[in-house]
């Protein structure tokens, strides 16, 4: 079996993921958005990474700084996407390899939680779950079962809250 290699992004890659979220997309939206991310201050370099089937670069994922508030304050948690996997490359457990690695780099940066907008059935595959479970929403114009959510440390959702995704996400919907 040919070996997925996973590691964080370089700026010779960023043309590379913008095909293979073109590609996976079908639009440029989502690659505008990485691109948008990258200027922004919630881009986490070492959150941004990339995953290589035989040299070649066939998935990314990002995870960015999100704001979740609530009545007890204000805290940053982590937010998944976009990712995305070269369509001629799917099913080959890139994706879960590019979750799994983005999950296990986030939990000694001392982030809480992590969200992810879209897709729930596949996100509850990793361990996320309906964010709904811990009275947290968000300020996409998603349905509700469109957000999951991973706790990275113990009762960091239990207040519940509104996820503020930056503007810049609302290009997507």
């Amino acid at each position: 079996m040919q070996q997925i290699r996973v590691r964080a992004e370089t700026p010779d890659d960023f043309s590379a993921i913008d095909v293979v979220n073109l590609s996976a997309f079908e639009g440029e939206a989502e690659a505008q958005l990485i691109g948008e991310l990258r200027k922004s201050p919630t881009f986490i370099p070492d959150l941004s990474l990339v995953a290589e089937l035989n040299g070649r670069i066939v998935g990314h994922v990002v995870l960015s700084r999100v704001k979740l508030v609530s009545d007890q304050g204000e805290s940053e948690i982590l937010a998944l996407g976009p990712m995305s996997v070269v369509p001629s490359q799917s099913h080959r457990g890139i994706g879960s390899e590019l979750i799994d690695a983005a999950v296990a780099r986030a939990k000694p940066l001392c982030y809480n939680a992590i969200v992810v907008a879209g897709h729930p059935d596949y996100y509850l595959r990793f361990g996320f779950r309906p964010a709904s479970e811990w009275g947290v929403t968000c300020n996409l114009p998603i349905p509700d079962d469109a957000l999951t959510a991973m706790e990275l440390v113990d009762g960091a959702l239990s207040g519940g809250g509104v996820v503020e995704y930056p503007d810049l996400f609302k290009a997507l919907f």
